[in-house]
């Protein structure tokens, strides 16, 4: 397989994981699923783990499938789709679950402009402790208007 073509897979994959992102939280987490997703906005529970965190599992699940469909199957596409999903779901995590919310106290320092901005942005989505009227649905790319000052 061409290495080039293997590499757009790729990065094209974990692009395309920003839009199921935004997908999956806005009409999903914020809509049918909301049970399992309401306890990230108000924390009505002492456990480390949440029920949101059910999601991250199904999108491994969804990675480790393509491995399993490369590795067994000679679907050739799954092993760079499979590690798209998988590099997404560690900058999705290294983002929103460490430096956002803390869940290890790391990069508590990060004060450049696309830290302020996806601050500000995860800011205003939490102001909404329901699963209506919420905004900023994306996690790595949130819209322009917050990264101005």
């Amino acid at each position: 397989m061409n290495t080039v073509f293997w590499i757009l897979i790729l990065v094209g994959t974990f692009c395309i994981m920003e839009f199921m992102a935004w997908f999956t939280h806005k009409y999903v987490m914020h809509g049918f699923l909301w049970s399992l997703h309401k306890d990230h906005h108000k924390k009505d529970h002492n456990s480390w783990w949440e029920r949101n965190d059910f999601f991250f599992i199904f999108y491994a699940a969804v990675s480790i499938g393509c491995f399993i469909g490369w590795q067994y199957y000679g679907f050739w596409a799954g092993l760079p789709i499979g590690l798209g999903i998988f590099a997404y779901g560690v900058a999705y995590f290294m983002v929103h679950d460490i430096f956002i919310h803390q869940r290890f106290k790391l990069f508590r320092n990060a004060n450049n402009w696309y830290a302020k901005g996806i601050r500000r942005a995860h800011k205003i989505h939490h102001k909404h402790l329901g699963k209506d009227k919420g905004e900023c649905f994306g996690m790595l790319v949130p819209p322009l208007k917050y990264f101005k000052k």
